[in-house]
């Protein structure tokens, strides 16, 4: 992925082109306002800034309306009081000392006990993080398997969860990573994510073909992609 800038009338545009084997242009405004162009092998750069001219007016509608959210992002502080959301919806973080280690829901609340000092962050994180990813490994595992039945693949495949900086799913070899935070979010982002990667199992591309196959799979996939980028990045 290399960095290019354009330069339209007194505006400066900088965005990220990933070229592939695709029929298409296709732009992508990300949360962070990161403008991402994927395009044939072929194309030719007079062909990708006309393109992007076309779209001007888009590009800076999308980034005014991703602005609006930016600021909402903050790092979290891992205290008491602190919102976290569990499947769609948002709890507020309780932190208590206790003789054991206990993370439960109840009543809108996450109740974290911990034998350890409250006040260590780092380590009240690592117990989120590994209670997170517990959670996702049963929850996940349930969606993945109904899912999986609903294509009628022949060939196996392996789910894992695993962290991710930059992706809430991903497909390599036969098997299909999910990012233990995508358990902040709703049950049908979670089968949308799901099903998405399990498409790439037909289809190792973004063509056509594939945001085809998807629409047949899971319809609305649009709304449930977008609200996923504007509530968690």
């Amino acid at each position: 992925m290399k960095k290019h800038t354009i330069i339209y009338g007194s505006h400066t545009l900088e965005y990220s082109l990933i070229k592939q084997k695709r029929d298409s242009l296709k732009l992508t405004i990300k949360p962070n306002m990161e403008v991402i162009l994927l395009c044939p092998t072929e194309a030719k750069q007079e062909k990708i800034e006309t393109f992007l001219q076309k779209k001007w007016n888009w590009i800076d509608k999308q980034i005014k309306f991703f602005e609006k959210y930016h600021k909402k992002i903050y790092k979290k502080e891992y205290v008491s009081g602190e919102s976290f959301y569990y499947l769609g919806r948002q709890y507020q973080l309780i932190i208590k000392k206790a003789k054991e280690e206990k993370i439960t829901l109840s009543r809108g609340k996450i109740l974290l006990q911990t034998t350890i000092d409250k006040e260590n962050k780092l380590y009240i994180k690592k117990m989120l993080d590994i209670w997170y990813k517990e959670r996702a490994k049963t929850i996940f595992k349930e969606r993945f398997e109904l899912l999986y039945q609903k294509f009628g693949y022949k060939k196996k495949i392996l789910l894992r969860i695993s962290p991710m900086k930059r992706k809430w799913g991903s497909f390599k070899g036969q098997t299909i990573t999910l990012n233990p935070l995508l358990l902040q979010s709703s049950s049908k982002t979670i089968d949308y994510v799901i099903t998405h990667e399990l498409c790439h199992v037909r289809y190792k591309n973004h063509n056509k073909k594939f945001w085809q196959y998807l629409d047949e799979m899971y319809l609305g996939w649009e709304k449930i992609k977008e609200n996923l980028e504007i509530r968690f990045g």
